[in-house]
């Protein structure tokens, strides 16, 4: 399905371009002369007063970034020294440790289901 184009869509695209393209010129001439060492020249009476465009990335100093690094090393300090202080002592706990007449409970049951599943699969294939 094809959409239909509006003309003076197509009409404002165009003008739009149009616009960009003599920036570029504008620009291309601006560096030629810089190359050929001429000084810059005024805008010609002419010509539209330039249209405020989007701001560059803004740059931070090095002593706003040193600034940012001190109270962010700051912070997480904090954040440490509350955290580690709140961990439990289970580390240093001793491991538990089965009796013999567990593990011998243990053995027992495991070799039970063992059977279990082998008399089982013994019916199914019968």
């Amino acid at each position: 399905m094809r959409r239909q184009v509006d003309n003076s869509l197509l009409e404002m695209a165009l003008i739009g371009y149009n616009a960009k393209l003599n920036e570029i010129v504008e620009k291309m001439t601006e560096i030629k002369r810089a190359l050929a060492g001429e000084p810059a020249a005024a805008p010609a009476a002419g010509t539209p007063a330039k249209v405020a465009g989007p701001k560059g990335k803004r740059k931070l100093s090095a002593a706003g970034k040193q600034a940012i690094r001190a109270a962010l090393q700051k912070r997480w300090a904090a954040y440490h020294a509350k955290t580690s202080s709140a961990k439990p002592a289970a580390k240093t706990a001793k491991k538990r440790t089965l009796s013999p007449a567990a593990k011998a409970r243990l053995a027992a049951n495991l070799a039970k289901a063992r059977a279990a599943k082998a008399n089982k699969r013994a019916a199914g294939a019968a």
